[in-house]
Protein backbone atom coordinates (compact mmCIF):
# COMPACT_ATOMS: atom_id res chain seq x y z
CA UNK A 1 0.00 0.00 0.00
CA UNK A 2 1.27 3.19 -1.54
CA UNK A 3 0.40 6.59 0.51
CA UNK A 4 0.67 8.54 -3.04
CA UNK A 5 0.40 7.25 -6.62
CA UNK A 6 1.64 9.66 -8.97
CA UNK A 7 0.75 8.38 -12.63
CA UNK A 8 2.68 9.94 -15.06
CA UNK A 9 6.69 10.71 -15.48
CA UNK A 10 6.91 13.79 -16.76
CA UNK A 11 8.37 17.02 -15.78
CA UNK A 12 5.39 17.77 -13.35
CA UNK A 13 4.55 14.38 -12.24
CA UNK A 14 8.51 14.04 -11.12
CA UNK A 15 8.39 17.44 -9.42
CA UNK A 16 5.35 16.73 -7.43
CA UNK A 17 7.03 13.61 -6.13
CA UNK A 18 10.46 15.17 -5.36
CA UNK A 19 8.26 18.05 -3.55
CA UNK A 20 6.14 15.32 -1.62
CA UNK A 21 9.49 13.82 -0.58
CA UNK A 22 10.72 16.68 0.65
CA UNK A 23 7.72 17.81 2.99
CA UNK A 24 6.68 14.53 4.10
CA UNK A 25 9.71 12.63 4.69
CA UNK A 26 7.80 9.17 6.02
CA UNK A 27 5.66 8.95 2.52
CA UNK A 28 5.45 5.94 0.81
CA UNK A 29 5.24 7.36 -3.07
CA UNK A 30 4.87 5.45 -6.30
CA UNK A 31 5.77 6.95 -9.64
CA UNK A 32 4.29 5.05 -12.93
CA UNK A 33 5.29 5.56 -16.57
CA UNK A 34 4.13 4.07 -19.31
CA UNK A 35 7.31 4.70 -21.48
CA UNK A 36 11.11 3.54 -21.03
CA UNK A 37 12.45 6.81 -20.14
CA UNK A 38 11.51 10.28 -17.61
CA UNK A 39 9.69 13.02 -19.70
CA UNK A 40 9.53 11.95 -22.79
CA UNK A 41 6.30 13.23 -23.85
CA UNK A 42 5.74 17.34 -23.48
CA UNK A 43 8.39 17.68 -21.65
CA UNK A 44 11.56 16.10 -23.80
CA UNK A 45 9.79 17.97 -26.95
CA UNK A 46 9.55 20.61 -25.56
CA UNK A 47 11.40 24.36 -26.93
CA UNK A 48 13.08 24.28 -24.00
CA UNK A 49 12.39 27.72 -22.81
CA UNK A 50 12.00 29.42 -18.86
CA UNK A 51 9.18 31.50 -19.86
CA UNK A 52 8.37 34.48 -17.65
CA UNK A 53 4.59 34.59 -17.65
CA UNK A 54 3.67 37.85 -19.59
CA UNK A 55 1.10 36.44 -21.26
CA UNK A 56 -0.77 35.34 -18.81
CA UNK A 57 -4.10 36.78 -17.17
CA UNK A 58 -3.00 38.80 -13.84
CA UNK A 59 -4.30 36.71 -10.82
CA UNK A 60 -4.33 33.23 -12.59
CA UNK A 61 -2.46 30.23 -11.77
CA UNK A 62 -0.32 30.55 -14.65
CA UNK A 63 0.90 33.47 -14.14
CA UNK A 64 1.46 33.43 -10.45
CA UNK A 65 3.22 29.98 -11.26
CA UNK A 66 4.88 30.58 -13.82
CA UNK A 67 6.44 33.85 -12.57
CA UNK A 68 7.42 32.26 -9.48
CA UNK A 69 8.48 28.99 -11.63
CA UNK A 70 11.01 31.22 -13.96
CA UNK A 71 12.97 32.54 -10.75
CA UNK A 72 13.05 29.25 -9.03
CA UNK A 73 14.16 27.14 -12.19
CA UNK A 74 16.93 29.36 -12.95
CA UNK A 75 17.87 28.69 -8.96
CA UNK A 76 17.29 24.89 -9.27
CA UNK A 77 19.54 25.13 -12.65
CA UNK A 78 22.24 26.76 -10.48
CA UNK A 79 22.34 24.82 -7.26
CA UNK A 80 21.77 21.32 -10.12
CA UNK A 81 24.82 22.25 -12.28
CA UNK A 82 22.51 22.13 -14.83
CA UNK A 83 22.62 24.08 -18.14
CA UNK A 84 20.72 27.43 -18.62
CA UNK A 85 20.88 31.15 -20.04
CA UNK A 86 18.82 33.68 -18.99
CA UNK A 87 18.67 35.16 -22.03
CA UNK A 88 15.97 37.46 -22.19
CA UNK A 89 13.68 37.59 -25.35
CA UNK A 90 12.42 40.36 -27.74
CA UNK A 91 8.65 40.61 -28.63
CA UNK A 92 8.48 42.65 -31.69
CA UNK A 93 5.74 44.08 -33.69
CA UNK A 94 6.01 44.42 -37.47
CA UNK A 95 3.00 45.87 -38.33
CA UNK A 96 1.06 49.13 -37.51
CA UNK A 97 -2.17 47.38 -36.57
CA UNK A 98 -0.06 45.08 -33.45
CA UNK A 99 1.23 48.05 -31.80
CA UNK A 100 -1.71 48.32 -29.72
CA UNK A 101 -1.37 44.62 -28.51
CA UNK A 102 2.35 44.90 -28.05
CA UNK A 103 1.72 47.76 -25.63
CA UNK A 104 -1.21 45.68 -24.01
CA UNK A 105 1.16 42.74 -23.19
CA UNK A 106 3.99 45.24 -22.35
CA UNK A 107 1.19 46.52 -19.52
CA UNK A 108 0.21 42.78 -18.80
CA UNK A 109 4.04 42.59 -17.96
CA UNK A 110 4.41 44.99 -15.39
CA UNK A 111 0.84 43.97 -13.72
CA UNK A 112 2.57 40.42 -13.78
CA UNK A 113 5.46 42.11 -12.21
CA UNK A 114 8.22 41.39 -14.87
CA UNK A 115 11.17 43.48 -15.52
CA UNK A 116 10.00 44.46 -19.08
CA UNK A 117 10.55 47.34 -21.01
CA UNK A 118 10.25 49.37 -24.63
CA UNK A 119 12.13 49.68 -27.94
CA UNK A 120 12.14 51.71 -30.55
CA UNK A 121 12.90 49.68 -33.82
CA UNK A 122 16.63 51.53 -33.68
CA UNK A 123 16.95 50.07 -29.71
CA UNK A 124 15.88 46.47 -31.21
CA UNK A 125 18.48 46.49 -33.52
CA UNK A 126 21.21 47.59 -31.10
CA UNK A 127 20.51 43.78 -29.73
CA UNK A 128 18.79 41.59 -32.41
CA UNK A 129 20.36 43.33 -35.56
CA UNK A 130 18.86 40.98 -38.46
CA UNK A 131 15.59 42.04 -36.76
CA UNK A 132 13.46 44.50 -38.73
CA UNK A 133 10.38 45.81 -36.76
CA UNK A 134 8.54 49.16 -35.62
CA UNK A 135 8.68 48.16 -32.18
CA UNK A 136 9.28 45.82 -29.64
CA UNK A 137 9.43 44.91 -25.39
CA UNK A 138 12.22 43.24 -23.61
CA UNK A 139 11.51 41.08 -21.27
CA UNK A 140 14.62 40.41 -19.13
CA UNK A 141 13.86 36.67 -17.08
CA UNK A 142 12.78 34.87 -20.12
CA UNK A 143 15.48 32.24 -20.10
CA UNK A 144 16.61 28.50 -21.80
CA UNK A 145 17.24 25.30 -19.67
CA UNK A 146 17.81 21.59 -20.34
CA UNK A 147 14.33 20.56 -19.03
CA UNK A 148 15.73 16.63 -19.62
CA UNK A 149 18.34 17.40 -17.22
CA UNK A 150 15.95 18.97 -14.75
CA UNK A 151 13.72 15.52 -15.00
CA UNK A 152 16.78 13.87 -14.08
CA UNK A 153 17.65 15.52 -10.82
CA UNK A 154 13.89 15.52 -10.03
CA UNK A 155 14.06 11.54 -10.48
CA UNK A 156 17.42 11.76 -8.63
CA UNK A 157 15.55 13.88 -4.94
CA UNK A 158 12.57 11.85 -5.53
CA UNK A 159 14.53 8.33 -5.38
CA UNK A 160 16.93 9.91 -2.26
CA UNK A 161 13.85 10.49 -0.54
CA UNK A 162 12.74 7.13 -1.05
CA UNK A 163 10.27 7.36 -3.81
CA UNK A 164 9.47 4.16 -5.73
CA UNK A 165 10.06 5.25 -9.64
CA UNK A 166 8.78 2.34 -12.44
CA UNK A 167 9.50 2.94 -15.62
CA UNK A 168 8.04 1.08 -18.85
CA UNK A 169 4.27 0.91 -16.70
CA UNK A 170 1.20 1.65 -17.99
CA UNK A 171 -1.54 2.19 -16.06
CA UNK A 172 -4.98 -0.12 -17.60
CA UNK A 173 -7.08 0.22 -15.06
CA UNK A 174 -8.14 2.33 -11.97
CA UNK A 175 -10.65 1.15 -9.50
CA UNK A 176 -11.71 2.99 -6.71
CA UNK A 177 -11.42 0.77 -3.41
CA UNK A 178 -12.51 2.15 0.42
CA UNK A 179 -9.18 2.92 1.51
CA UNK A 180 -8.17 4.45 -2.01
CA UNK A 181 -7.21 3.09 -5.42
CA UNK A 182 -6.07 0.23 -6.86
CA UNK A 183 -3.88 0.24 -10.06
CA UNK A 184 -4.02 -2.24 -12.59
CA UNK A 185 -0.67 -2.10 -14.87
CA UNK A 186 1.18 -3.69 -17.36
CA UNK A 187 3.45 -5.04 -15.03
CA UNK A 188 1.88 -5.75 -11.17
CA UNK A 189 -1.44 -4.52 -9.05
CA UNK A 190 -0.78 -1.58 -6.51
CA UNK A 191 -2.84 0.27 -3.77
CA UNK A 192 -2.69 3.68 -2.47
CA UNK A 193 -4.40 5.89 -0.46
CA UNK A 194 -4.23 8.80 -2.60
CA UNK A 195 -3.79 9.45 -6.68
CA UNK A 196 -2.49 12.14 -8.87
CA UNK A 197 -3.27 12.51 -12.15
CA UNK A 198 -0.32 14.32 -13.95
CA UNK A 199 -0.92 12.12 -17.02
CA UNK A 200 -0.48 14.95 -19.75
CA UNK A 201 -2.07 13.70 -22.95
CA UNK A 202 -3.80 11.08 -21.52
CA UNK A 203 -4.80 13.03 -17.98
CA UNK A 204 -8.74 13.57 -19.18
CA UNK A 205 -8.88 9.92 -19.72
CA UNK A 206 -7.39 8.95 -16.39
CA UNK A 207 -9.91 11.01 -14.95
CA UNK A 208 -13.11 10.32 -16.53
CA UNK A 209 -11.77 6.32 -14.86
CA UNK A 210 -11.66 7.96 -11.47
CA UNK A 211 -15.18 9.46 -11.70
CA UNK A 212 -13.92 13.19 -12.19
CA UNK A 213 -15.33 15.07 -14.78
CA UNK A 214 -12.93 17.81 -16.70
CA UNK A 215 -15.26 19.67 -18.50
CA UNK A 216 -13.15 19.63 -21.04
CA UNK A 217 -11.18 17.40 -23.24
CA UNK A 218 -7.36 16.82 -24.29
CA UNK A 219 -6.60 17.39 -28.15
CA UNK A 220 -3.69 17.49 -29.51
CA UNK A 221 -1.97 20.10 -31.58
CA UNK A 222 1.69 19.33 -32.84
CA UNK A 223 3.99 22.09 -33.22
CA UNK A 224 6.96 21.22 -35.99
CA UNK A 225 10.12 23.27 -35.90
CA UNK A 226 12.81 24.25 -38.11
CA UNK A 227 16.59 24.32 -37.11
CA UNK A 228 19.30 26.98 -38.92
CA UNK A 229 21.96 25.69 -40.52
CA UNK A 230 25.20 26.00 -37.88
CA UNK A 231 26.28 29.41 -40.04
CA UNK A 232 23.27 31.07 -39.79
CA UNK A 233 23.04 31.23 -35.71
CA UNK A 234 24.15 34.34 -35.44
CA UNK A 235 20.97 35.91 -37.01
CA UNK A 236 19.40 35.19 -33.31
CA UNK A 237 21.25 36.91 -30.27
CA UNK A 238 17.80 36.46 -27.77
CA UNK A 239 14.46 34.57 -28.53
CA UNK A 240 12.69 36.76 -30.90
CA UNK A 241 8.74 36.15 -30.72
CA UNK A 242 6.15 38.00 -33.07
CA UNK A 243 3.24 39.96 -31.07
CA UNK A 244 0.76 37.21 -30.66
CA UNK A 245 -2.61 37.26 -32.59
CA UNK A 246 -5.31 38.02 -30.47
CA UNK A 247 -7.83 36.34 -32.25
CA UNK A 248 -6.02 33.16 -32.07
CA UNK A 249 -4.75 30.79 -29.03
CA UNK A 250 -1.53 30.22 -29.89
CA UNK A 251 1.48 32.48 -30.34
CA UNK A 252 2.67 32.29 -33.77
CA UNK A 253 6.47 31.24 -34.90
CA UNK A 254 9.14 32.49 -33.36
CA UNK A 255 13.03 32.36 -33.07
CA UNK A 256 14.27 29.85 -30.03
CA UNK A 257 18.14 29.91 -28.94
CA UNK A 258 18.33 26.29 -27.28
CA UNK A 259 21.29 25.62 -24.84
CA UNK A 260 23.10 23.50 -26.96
CA UNK A 261 23.54 26.34 -29.23
CA UNK A 262 21.20 25.58 -32.14
CA UNK A 263 18.32 27.79 -32.90
CA UNK A 264 15.06 26.12 -33.56
CA UNK A 265 12.54 28.62 -35.57
CA UNK A 266 8.81 27.84 -34.97
CA UNK A 267 6.36 25.90 -33.96
CA UNK A 268 3.10 25.90 -36.13
CA UNK A 269 -0.13 24.64 -34.45
CA UNK A 270 -1.92 21.54 -36.59
CA UNK A 271 -4.63 19.09 -34.59
CA UNK A 272 -2.33 16.11 -34.37
CA UNK A 273 -4.81 12.60 -35.68
CA UNK A 274 -3.09 10.56 -32.51
CA UNK A 275 -2.17 11.93 -28.98
CA UNK A 276 1.47 10.87 -29.18
CA UNK A 277 1.87 11.69 -33.50
CA UNK A 278 5.07 13.79 -33.49
CA UNK A 279 4.63 13.04 -37.49
CA UNK A 280 2.33 14.19 -39.91
CA UNK A 281 1.50 10.91 -40.64
CA UNK A 282 0.80 9.54 -37.56
CA UNK A 283 -2.73 8.07 -37.10
CA UNK A 284 -4.51 6.54 -34.32
CA UNK A 285 -8.57 5.65 -35.26
CA UNK A 286 -9.79 6.12 -31.38
CA UNK A 287 -8.09 9.18 -30.72
CA UNK A 288 -8.86 10.40 -34.23
CA UNK A 289 -12.37 10.08 -33.64
CA UNK A 290 -12.38 11.15 -29.89
CA UNK A 291 -11.73 14.64 -31.21
CA UNK A 292 -14.06 14.31 -34.48
CA UNK A 293 -16.92 13.66 -32.36
CA UNK A 294 -16.39 16.46 -29.91
CA UNK A 295 -18.58 19.67 -30.51
CA UNK A 296 -16.19 21.73 -28.53
CA UNK A 297 -13.30 20.87 -31.48
CA UNK A 298 -15.99 21.94 -34.36
CA UNK A 299 -16.47 24.97 -32.83
CA UNK A 300 -13.65 25.93 -32.22
CA UNK A 301 -12.15 25.39 -36.25
CA UNK A 302 -15.49 26.98 -37.08
CA UNK A 303 -13.84 30.03 -35.05
CA UNK A 304 -10.40 29.98 -36.52
CA UNK A 305 -11.25 28.38 -39.63
CA UNK A 306 -8.93 31.22 -41.51
CA UNK A 307 -5.73 30.98 -39.19
CA UNK A 308 -6.15 27.32 -38.83
CA UNK A 309 -5.78 26.82 -42.72
CA UNK A 310 -2.59 29.05 -42.70
CA UNK A 311 -1.27 27.14 -39.70
CA UNK A 312 -2.45 23.43 -42.07
CA UNK A 313 -0.45 25.40 -45.24
CA UNK A 314 2.66 25.82 -43.24
CA UNK A 315 3.02 22.37 -42.02
CA UNK A 316 2.65 21.57 -45.70
CA UNK A 317 4.85 24.34 -47.66
CA UNK A 318 8.14 25.29 -46.05
CA UNK A 319 7.88 28.36 -48.45
CA UNK A 320 4.94 29.58 -46.59
CA UNK A 321 6.61 28.78 -42.85
CA UNK A 322 9.96 30.72 -44.24
CA UNK A 323 7.33 33.37 -44.98
CA UNK A 324 6.35 34.00 -41.47
CA UNK A 325 9.71 33.74 -40.34
CA UNK A 326 10.75 36.68 -42.73
CA UNK A 327 8.39 39.23 -41.16
CA UNK A 328 10.45 39.03 -38.50
CA UNK A 329 14.32 38.54 -39.71
CA UNK A 330 13.76 39.33 -43.74
CA UNK A 331 17.85 37.58 -44.12
CA UNK A 332 16.19 34.13 -43.52
CA UNK A 333 15.99 32.05 -46.81
CA UNK A 334 14.67 28.82 -47.40
CA UNK A 335 17.88 27.48 -47.88
CA UNK A 336 18.97 28.07 -43.95
CA UNK A 337 16.10 25.94 -42.43
CA UNK A 338 16.12 22.33 -42.00
CA UNK A 339 13.73 20.48 -40.49
CA UNK A 340 13.82 19.46 -36.70
CA UNK A 341 11.55 17.88 -34.02
CA UNK A 342 8.35 18.19 -33.50
CA UNK A 343 6.46 18.21 -30.25
CA UNK A 344 2.68 17.57 -29.23
CA UNK A 345 1.04 20.44 -26.97
CA UNK A 346 -1.99 18.65 -24.36
CA UNK A 347 -4.24 20.95 -24.64
CA UNK A 348 -7.62 20.97 -22.84
CA UNK A 349 -10.36 22.52 -24.68
CA UNK A 350 -13.80 22.98 -23.07
CA UNK A 351 -17.11 22.35 -24.83
CA UNK A 352 -17.43 25.66 -25.84
CA UNK A 353 -14.74 25.33 -28.08
CA UNK A 354 -12.55 27.54 -26.19
CA UNK A 355 -9.03 26.88 -25.36
CA UNK A 356 -8.80 26.24 -21.51
CA UNK A 357 -6.22 29.64 -20.69
CA UNK A 358 -5.08 28.52 -16.98
CA UNK A 359 -3.67 25.31 -15.09
CA UNK A 360 -6.13 23.03 -14.46
CA UNK A 361 -6.54 21.55 -11.24
CA UNK A 362 -9.19 19.21 -10.26
CA UNK A 363 -9.21 18.11 -6.80
CA UNK A 364 -11.40 15.09 -5.55
CA UNK A 365 -11.96 12.73 -2.43
CA UNK A 366 -7.90 11.29 -2.40
CA UNK A 367 -7.32 12.43 -6.01
CA UNK A 368 -6.41 15.62 -7.61
CA UNK A 369 -6.09 15.53 -11.94
CA UNK A 370 -4.04 17.91 -13.64
CA UNK A 371 -5.88 18.23 -16.83
CA UNK A 372 -4.50 21.01 -18.49
CA UNK A 373 -0.64 21.76 -18.09
CA UNK A 374 1.00 22.19 -21.50
CA UNK A 375 3.42 25.34 -22.03
CA UNK A 376 4.26 26.98 -19.40
CA UNK A 377 4.28 23.63 -17.21
CA UNK A 378 7.90 22.97 -17.77
CA UNK A 379 8.79 26.61 -16.44
CA UNK A 380 6.65 26.07 -13.63
CA UNK A 381 6.85 22.91 -12.74
CA UNK A 382 8.22 23.08 -9.12
CA UNK A 383 5.42 25.26 -8.27
CA UNK A 384 2.72 23.67 -9.81
CA UNK A 385 4.02 20.34 -8.00
CA UNK A 386 3.86 22.71 -4.37
CA UNK A 387 0.71 23.56 -5.58
CA UNK A 388 -0.49 19.91 -5.69
CA UNK A 389 1.02 19.30 -2.83
CA UNK A 390 -0.80 21.77 -0.78
CA UNK A 391 -4.06 20.78 -2.92
CA UNK A 392 -3.82 17.57 -0.84
CA UNK A 393 -2.35 18.50 2.10
CA UNK A 394 -5.37 18.39 4.33
CA UNK A 395 -6.56 15.15 3.26
CA UNK A 396 -3.45 13.45 3.91
CA UNK A 397 -3.00 15.16 7.56
CA UNK A 398 -6.72 13.84 7.70
CA UNK A 399 -6.29 10.42 6.39
CA UNK A 400 -2.77 9.28 7.83
CA UNK A 401 -2.05 11.60 11.31
CA UNK A 402 0.27 13.63 9.66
Amino acid sequence: MYDVAIVGGGIVGLSTAMTLGRQYSNLKILVLEKESQWGHHQTGHNSGVIHSGIYYKPGSLKAKLCRDGCAGMVAFCEANNIAYDVCGKVIVATEINELPYLEKLYQRGLENGLEVCKLSAEETQEIEPHVRCLASIRVFSTGIADYKQVCQAYVKYARDQGADLKLNTRLENLVKTPDGYTLETTVSTFSTRFLVNCAGLQSDLIAKQEGANPQAKIVPFRGEYYELVPEKRGLVKHLIYPVPNPNFPFLGVHFTRMIDGSVHAGPNAVLSLKREGYSKFDFDFKDFADVMTYGGFWKLAARHADEGLKEIIRSFSKAAFVRSLQRLIPEVESADLVPTHAGVRAQALAPDGKLVDDFLLIQRDRAVHVCNAPSPAATSSIEIGKEIVRQISAQLGTVLNI
